[in-house]
């Protein structure tokens, strides 16, 4: 705990650390966006699980300008060319093929292309779903890629096919039967037109297109939005099976949008900012962690780069955080969505508020001047006496050539948080013991809290601490940070900590112990003293020690709250444990070692006494068995008996009891078996002794 709590007094810098990246300036793409997709889309043994998967990562690894591998080529094109010369079809699978090819190159020869194309002309004359429209007619495009001769002799009836699904308010549904429209589906729709009229042999008629291009108004009109300016796209009323989600319903939006403005003739009138709006909106996504979300993502934001509507352009900062400290430059850039270099253009500093005074502007109107070489627009601001704090910026990009105020999308003013950070001068600090009842004060000390003091303070529960300090900017002006914290830990770890505030231009707390003995669970004894300065502007935050004060509180009464036990630090557990120390048993004493030799000695007898009456009796082998089978029962008996007596040895030595019976049940019944055979043998032949 105590860990842990010694890290509060930054908490404001960690906030206003999140505070940056959460209202940080949306930045192009970037080789973050490059190096995660190679991360995402990795092919197992050359190939991706399914077609459309493939060709999400293939078109990515294009848009980022990364060349594919061989190993893909050769993994993927055999699956392509059996899905498009298989006799037998499905209408999405030929269409994904046909998507893979057209980056790939396969090695697909023309009538191929001429069989699947008649069987996609088909799909599209018996198609009852915008998905069968999408499937055949995007199909056929790619066919035609291919330099295959292609055409929709119908595609004015194909058009009105598809227009019959649209929706008044410029949704669209899946097919007749569909209850509610989608605007995920508005997009497919509007897809698949572009593609109607790139395939039709004659001209559509120019009234179907305005229809679509009212259609497309009303569309727009349903976009959502934040308080950023950011915009979207998302359903409303549809399945839970069809929901799609902002990212790939914007996603389908801007692929129809931009592919019917390129066979429409004229300019769809859709506001700039609007088209800005949803590039901030995939921009602002950052980096995607699935593999379908990022291809979303790059494509749109690949459409937008690129389109007949407005090519939206993006101000971005590259440092949020200005230090006065190292004279650091505010530099803008501005750039595509992708990154690529905008027209010439002007960059101005409109307005620039501080957080806590944002009706009235520090600083207006400063153009900003433009390094050709590194394509950045800069300005010094020290000149411009900004103090230290946290600021909105508001910038607006003017465009040098009126011609491009129809191409790009500039969309006003731009506005950015930033903080300028500076090192804040801390002085006139002062601490002191006062006397509760007389007011009066023991000498207050001075304090420099540029670096740890080793003050030692007494004091009882009818006196006061005191503590003063002033913080000023570079600029001198009072300074007042997210965060002054004023802490007191006993010596038990028990920790209390003061919030410090700002008063007559400086930072000022007393501490009436006589109100504060139950929040200090009438524990005397010794308390260090810390302070605690942290600010996302303030370069030199700071924790500092202070010394400590030995405080003399009143014994509790019987019914005063206890302390609260200290919390288990949870990586204790993977510290060193306590030592153990063992105590063994004291050895038994042994006799001397010439009696357990007399003992010996005394048990060997037996065993000698044994062997001198073998002797005396004459023991010999003459009624040994002489043939081989009771000769060969004979010596396994002898070996059993043997076995027996080296087990018994082995007992002694180191076999424990249930072993040594373990064994011995085996070795019994083997010597009952060879044992009765031998014996059988030696009654056998002294009965024929007897009797001959």
């Amino acid at each position: 705990m105590a860990r842990n709590l010694r890290l509060l007094g930054f908490l404001a810098l960690i906030c206003a650390s999140l505070s940056i990246s959460g209202a940080a300036v949306i930045r192009p793409i970037n080789d973050a966006h490059r190096s995660a997709a190679l991360e995402l889309f990795v092919p197992t043994n050359g190939s991706f699980g399914s077609l459309e998967e493939a060709y999400e990562a293939l078109r990515t690894f294009q848009i980022f300008g990364v060349e594919k591998s061989t190993e893909i080529s050769h993994a993927t094109c055999p699956v392509v060319a059996e899905k498009l010369g298989s006799s037998s079809f499905i209408s999405k699978d030929l269409f994904l093929a046909l998507r893979v090819n057209s980056i790939l190159g396969c090695q697909i020869d023309a009538r191929t292309f001429e069989d699947v194309a008649s069987k996609l002309q088909a799909v599209i004359k018996n198609a009852s779903s915008l998905v069968d429209f999408h499937y055949g007619v995007e199909g056929l495009l790619h066919i035609k890629d291919q330099g295959i001769s292609v055409a929709l002799s119908d595609a004015d009836g194909t058009f009105h096919s598809i227009k019959a699904l649209s929706q008044s308010d410029g949704r669209w549904r899946y097919d007749s039967n569909s209850a509610e429209s989608s605007t995920y589906a508005a997009g497919i729709a509007l897809e698949t037109l572009a593609g109607v009229v790139s395939l039709a042999d004659k001209d559509v008629d120019q009234s179907k297109i305005g229809i679509v291009k009212h259609d497309i108004i009303k569309l727009f009109d349903s976009i959502k939005s934040y308080d950023d300016g950011t915009l979207y796209f998302d359903e409303k009323h549809v399945d839970a099976s069809e929901y799609k989600g902002p990212l790939a319903t914007s996603a389908s939006v801007i692929r129809g949008v931009t592919a019917f403005a390129k066979v429409a003739s004229g300019r769809l009138n859709i506001p700039s900012d609007k088209m800005l709006g949803l590039a901030k909106f995939f921009l602002s996504i950052g980096i995607p962690g699935c593999t379908k979300d990022l291809f979303n993502q790059i494509e749109s934001l690949s459409h937008l780069e690129d389109n007949r509507v407005s090519i939206p352009l993006i101000l971005s900062l590259p440092s949020t955080v200005l230090s006065l400290t190292t004279r650091d430059q505010l530099k803008v850039e501005v750039t595509t969505v992708l990154g690529s270099a905008a027209p010439p253009l002007t960059v101005s500093l409109v307005q620039a508020f501080r957080s806590d005074s944002k009706d009235t502007p520090v600083l207006e109107n400063q153009e900003l001047q433009f390094d050709s070489e590194n394509t950045i627009h800069y300005l010094d601001i020290i000149p411009l006496k900004l103090d230290a704090g946290k600021y909105k910026l508001m910038f607006e990009i003017s465009l040098h050539d009126p011609e491009n105020l129809n191409t790009y999308a500039t969309a006003g003013r731009t506005s950015v948080m930033a903080f300028i950070t500076g090192s804040i001068n801390i002085g006139k600090a002062e601490i002191g013991i006062f006397d509760s009842d007389s007011g009066k004060s023991e000498a207050l000390q001075k304090l420099d809290l540029s670096r740890d003091s080793a003050l030692s303070l007494a004091a009882n529960h009818l006196q006061k601490l005191h503590l003063s300090f002033q913080l000023t900017t570079p600029l001198g002006h009072h300074f007042k940070p997210h965060q002054v914290l004023l802490k007191l830990r006993h010596e038990t770890n028990v920790e209390h900590i003061f919030v410090m505030e700002s008063s007559a231009r400086q930072f000022k707390i007393v501490l009436d112990f006589l109100s504060l003995v139950e929040k200090f669970y009438y524990l005397s004894g010794k308390y260090e003293i810390e302070l605690t300065v942290g600010d996302a502007a303030m370069e030199n935050s700071f924790l500092r020690a202070l010394g400590h004060i030995e405080l003399d509180l009143p014994k509790p009464p019987e019914k005063a709250a206890r302390p609260p036990p200290l919390p288990v630090d949870p990586y204790s557990r993977f510290g060193p444990k306590q030592e153990i120390a063992h105590i063994f048993r004291e050895p038994e004493r042994r006799p001397p070692k010439e009696l357990s030799l007399t003992f010996l000695a005394l048990t060997l007898l037996p065993f000698v006494g044994f062997l001198i009456g073998l002797m005396r009796l004459g023991v010999n082998l003459k009624s040994f068995p002489s043939s081989v089978v009771p000769a060969s029962f004979s010596i396994l008996f002898h070996a059993g008996i043997a076995a027996v007596l080296l087990l018994y040895v082995l007992f002694w030595l180191k076999l424990d009891l249930f072993t040594t019976l373990k064994v011995l049940g085996f070795l019994g019944v083997f010597l009952v078996f060879v044992g009765h055979r031998t014996l059988s043998h030696h009654a056998s032949a002294t009965a024929k002794l007897k009797s001959s």
